[in-house]
């Protein structure tokens, strides 16, 4: 039987702390964005640039780590 927790993150060449690591800082700066594109909405003078900075950012760590990924783990 395949355990849940590795199955993934060897799937795209992680092992699970490698993985944690990076899907952690990755969610974090993501809920960090949707929180400045919610509080821009309301108050449109409050980090007017914020939320798409973090998308591009963010949409860059991931194309450098689909770049570097290794081959699938056993």
């Amino acid at each position: 039987m395949r355990n849940p927790f590795t199955a993934h993150p060897h799937s795209v060449g992680e092992t699970y702390p490698e993985h944690l690591r990076f899907a952690l800082a990755y969610g974090l700066r993501m809920t960090l964005g949707g929180f400045a594109g919610l509080l821009h909405a309301v108050f449109p003078f409050l980090f007017e640039k914020t939320a798409s900075a973090i998308t591009d950012e963010l949409k860059a760590t991931l194309e450098r780590a689909r770049g570097s990924r290794r081959q699938p783990l056993p």
